[in-house]
């Protein structure tokens, strides 16, 4: 048998004893959080600069698919073409309101939650850096030599000199017996809390002229006039909360447009200037008044803008058909096909011609001339206006079969179906007439207008919008520019020995008679990655000029 020590035991009896011991004590289990505590940790994950920054990604992220997918209200047509063409993978991605994304409830989700992770983010912050301005600067460190900029001299100066050439330095001063604290640089985050508060300013400007303001555009042609009315617009837009009452009661007549090009040298034909001379009407019966519209001076009726954003040629027709009667008369806008020379395409329906409807391809050519047997055009100015016809057909239109049809083009489906009647004719000078073939009837080149393409709209965030994103940008400079940074100074007696009339050992006063004193300055800075050297430098040198820091 083996021999037991006394040693093994005791150690053996210890173990059996805490061995009981921990067997005795209950099971530790983390405390429940509640409801309280729930709602506390969700507000703090909320309201963390960690989760702002992933919303304002989810949010620019979010607005992607708005620019994949057409959108009701903007491209109604291009959404009822995209559901004739991909019927399943367009029924799945309404499902997802892919169709309308800034009206989707996630995305609504996205942009409340934002705002309010963005105001739980800078309410807190915002009353921390009041009481921070209201805080004196602390009083400076036991040892200034181990801070990061550190400099010593002796000199004359007194606690109230040095708080003085400090604060003409625009530091922030407090002083003590023998101390002068110094600190600057508040415009940091001051500039940081204006970014976040003028971007939520920029979230509520930009909702606001989401759901109370509109944007239409319309196309008026010389001559005719337009009422901001729902039925005059070719394209409108309404905001959610805004109804036919809320549009501004203007109208406008559309007396003349000018361009002018340049007529010779290598830039010949690039555009100097566009006006078009309106005659507006500001409210029902007020007084007319003239306004000419400029690319860049838009029409302001009451805060509703009008700009001009495009134009063109619309040569006016007239088409009699075969029974001998006027089936059109009037302007064709017409679409640019060559921007440098302004050649442009016309589609004239007419189906009100007799016995058959009528559908016309037409060229514009504003200044023609012979070009290797084809005519062309040389100069966007109608100097020698010709309209073209390139192809000319019989038959029905499908207008009646309730399908939507652009006014630009005539439907394929019905094309094919129609009677070709004249394939590319010579062009057409004004006054000049061409038959058209098996008694179908004529068309004549009558004049030249133009028209001019207009975007109206009315955003009362467009203001707010503008002075926060500026304050924003200010903001954003302020916080990376501005280096926050704290000065001390201190201040001692330099004592001098003295020796005494008796030859005994030398004392000392606590002051020489010059009143002369060693001057520590201190500095460092509160922002990482700045150089404070050579600021500190110049500090050090209006306390004491000449003097260098040592470090």
């Amino acid at each position: 048998m083996s021999e037991t020590s006394p040693e093994s035991v005791s150690d053996q009896a210890g173990a059996a004893v805490d061995t009981a011991s921990i067997e005795e004590k209950p099971a530790v289990r983390p405390a429940k959080l509640g409801p309280v505590g729930w709602a506390r940790w969700f507000w703090r994950t909320l309201t963390s600069m960690k989760t702002a920054l992933i919303l304002l990604f989810l949010f620019a992220l979010a607005s992607v698919p708005g620019s994949i997918w057409p959108q009701r209200g903007v491209s109604d047509g291009k959404v009822a073409q995209y559901f004739a063409d991909y019927p399943r993978l367009a029924e799945w991605l309404d499902r997802f309101w892919l169709f309308d994304v800034f009206r989707a409830p996630w995305f609504a989700a996205i942009y409340l939650l934002l705002f309010v992770s963005l105001i739980g983010c800078v309410l807190p912050r915002t009353a921390a850096h009041l009481r921070e301005l209201r805080r004196k600067p602390p009083a400076p460190p036991r040892n200034l030599a181990r801070l990061p900029q550190h400099a010593a001299f002796d000199g004359d100066l007194t606690v109230e000199e040095v708080a003085a050439r400090l604060r003409a330095k625009r530091f922030r001063v407090t002083t003590g017996p023998d101390w002068v604290a110094a600190e600057k640089g508040y415009l940091r985050e001051t500039g940081n809390l204006m970014f976040h508060v003028a971007l939520l300013g920029l979230l509520v400007a930009v909702g606001a002229g989401a759901l109370f303001g509109y944007r239409g555009n319309v196309l008026v042609v010389e001559g005719d006039g337009f009422a901001n009315t729902v039925a005059a617009y070719d394209r409108y837009m309404p905001g959610q909360q805004v109804s036919a009452e809320s549009l501004e009661p203007f109208s406008f007549t559309l007396d003349d447009f000018q361009a002018t090009y340049i007529a010779r040298g290598e830039r010949q034909g690039q555009p100097l200037d566009f006006g078009a001379k309106l005659k507006v009407t500001d409210a029902p019966g007020a007084r007319e008044r003239d306004y000419e519209l400029k690319v860049n001076e838009p029409l302001d009726v009451n805060g509703t803008l009008t700009y001009l954003i495009d134009h063109g040629y619309a040569p006016t027709f007239k088409i009699t058909d075969g029974k001998g009667q006027v089936a059109f008369d009037g302007p064709v806008p017409c679409l640019v096909a060559q921007p440098a020379t302004f050649t442009s395409e016309c589609v004239i329906k007419v189906p009100d011609a007799q016995p058959e409807q009528l559908g016309l391809l037409v060229a514009f050519l504003p200044t023609t001339v012979p070009m290797n047997g084809q005519w062309v055009s040389v100069f966007p100015g109608a100097a020698n206006p010709t309209a073209q016809v390139y192809g000319a057909f019989a038959g029905d239109l499908g207008m009646k079969s309730g399908r939507p049809q652009s006014v630009y083009e005539l439907d394929p489906a019905s094309l094919k179906k129609m009677k070709p009647l004249v394939m590319k004719a010579d062009p057409l000078a004004v006054g000049k007439k061409l038959d058209l073939p098996q008694g179908t009837g004529s068309i004549e080149f009558t004049g030249v207008k133009e028209w001019i393409a207009l975007q109206i709209t009315y955003d009362p965030g467009r203001m707010p919008a503008f002075v926060a994103a500026s304050l924003a940008v200010l903001g954003l400079v302020l916080s990376l520019t501005v280096r926050r940074r704290r000065v001390w100074v201190r201040l001692k007696d330099v004592a001098r020995a003295v020796e005494e009339p008796d030859g005994s050992a030398p004392q000392t006063e606590e002051r020489d008679e010059h009143g002369r004193r060693h001057i520590e300055v201190g500095g460092l800075t509160r922002t990482e990655g700045n150089d404070f050297s050579e600021e500190f430098a110049e500090i050090v040198s209006v306390l004491n000029p000449g003097v260098k820091d040592d470090r």
